[in-house]
């Protein structure tokens, strides 16, 4: 295969079906959700035989466990997929909503319109949901797509976008308004990535490698993050009830997901008094422990930690836990080695909430809840393209306002400038 000239035809089918989406109703876009919907539904059987062989295949492989996890599909992430794009079609169409309007002196009138980014190639790994998620929320918001999964995932992807083209087709849209690139070649990426004349934004899910090397060769604006190394601060005004179980929750709900909980810090004050507990939980589940001297003398079982635990994203059942003096450590802590991903405080101290959620430098912050809490379907998003924790145009889980932009519009009755 010509991997360029795929790639060039690729994207000028996504060029020409963006102008199409970009002048389709809210009803058509939902009436397409809704026909994907029931095509995945529909074919349960023919999706969960294409994942079984990406399951064969990255076991012989020798794909680690966290991988294994993020690939996977069963009937209930298939649920989930299937509830994603019910949600998304219940979602307010944020295209063409104008904001902000506003008479000028000249006698023009102002404001701003809500319009699609255009075409949005989106590069991911080992999830198969992500095909179904990414589409969803393109759709909705008047993009095209172009999706690039990993060679892992390539029989359950090509499955997954059998559902699409049905729906699409089903109620008039063209279906190469979502494509998912039908070849492992490494090529496409780095032509994907470079097609500046058709793709308006790189989106990509992955390792840290992966999106580092995105970031560096890309020719068009990408929406990123890079790692997921969340934290929980535990303070010493904190309901010790409500502490044991977010931190629980945070780490052990889910091991491979860059929204779980990496680093646990504790106030001293209270740390003899909850560790313990939280230590015989994290045991009996098979998290491996690694914490600074002041945890180690409170429980002997945890191991040392290294400088390069403090910044790690484990994505597995290993947890880094220090002990700080208060919540100015535990603020500073978070800032050095954070990726500004998620980060939640436990306490009953409002002010001390207030101060933490205005000082530490992350994307989401919380108080009292779970980092597991930040993701896009939680968020009422109906589903997510990504976390970014850049600073420019979104950050946070990006939802469909965020594959939207805005461009001024005036409305005049003859006006001419002077």
């Amino acid at each position: 295969m010509d991997i360029k000239a795929y790639m060039q035809s690729v994207g000028l089918a996504a060029r020409d079906s963006s102008r199409v989406l970009a002048r389709a109703g809210s009803n058509i876009k939902n009436n397409a959700l809704e026909a994907i919907a029931d095509a995945v539904n529909n074919n349960r059987i023919e999706l969960l035989a294409a994942n079984n062989k990406d399951m064969d295949n990255g076991r012989s492989k020798g794909l680690d466990a966290a991988l294994l996890d993020r690939l996977e599909l069963n009937n209930e992430r298939i649920d989930s997929m299937i509830e994603g794009l019910h949600q998304v079609a219940a979602l307010q169409d944020p295209v063409g909503e104008i904001t902000d309007m506003g008479y000028r002196p000249s006698g023009i009138q102002l404001g701003q319109m809500r319009v699609p980014l255009g075409v949005v190639g989106i590069i991911y790994e080992s999830r198969p949901n992500v095909t179904v998620d990414a589409a969803s929320l393109c759709l909705k918001s008047g993009n095209a797509t172009i999706l690039r999964g990993g060679s892992e995932a390539i029989n359950s992807n090509r499955a997954i976008a059998d559902c699409i083209s049905t729906g699409l087709l089903a109620v008039g849209l063209p279906e190469t308004a979502v494509q998912v690139v039908n070849t492992a070649d490494r090529d496409a990426v780095g032509e994907l990535i470079t097609m500046g004349n058709y793709v308006d934004v790189i989106v990509p899910r992955g390792g840290k490698s992966l999106i580092e090397r995105i970031s560096a060769d890309a020719r068009v604006p990408v929406i990123k993050h890079l790692d997921g190394n969340c934290h929980v601060y535990i303070d010493d005004r904190a309901d010790l009830k409500k502490a044991v179980a977010i931190a629980d929750n945070a780490k052990t709900h889910r091991y491979g997901v860059c929204n779980a909980m990496e680093s646990l810090l504790i106030a001293e004050p209270v740390a003899a008094a909850v560790l313990p507990e939280l230590s015989k939980i994290y045991s009996e589940k098979g998290v491996e422990m690694r914490g600074c001297e002041k945890s180690r003398a409170i429980v002997n079982s945890i191991l040392a930690a290294s400088e390069d635990d403090w910044a790690e994203e484990y994505l597995a059942p290993i947890l880094s836990i220090k002990i700080v003096a208060g919540i100015d450590e535990a603020i500073e802590h978070i800032n050095h080695y954070s990726s500004q991903h998620t980060e939640s405080i436990v306490t009953e101290d409002f002010n001390r909430g207030r101060r933490f959620i205005a000082e530490v430098d992350s994307s989401s912050v919380m108080i009292n809840a779970s980092t597991r809490f930040a993701d896009g379907f939680e968020y009422g998003l109906g589903a997510e393209i990504g976390i970014s924790t850049d600073k420019i145009h979104v950050r946070g889980p990006v939802g469909l306002e965020g594959l939207t932009s805005q461009k001024w519009v005036v409305f005049g009755d003859g006006q001419i400038r002077q």
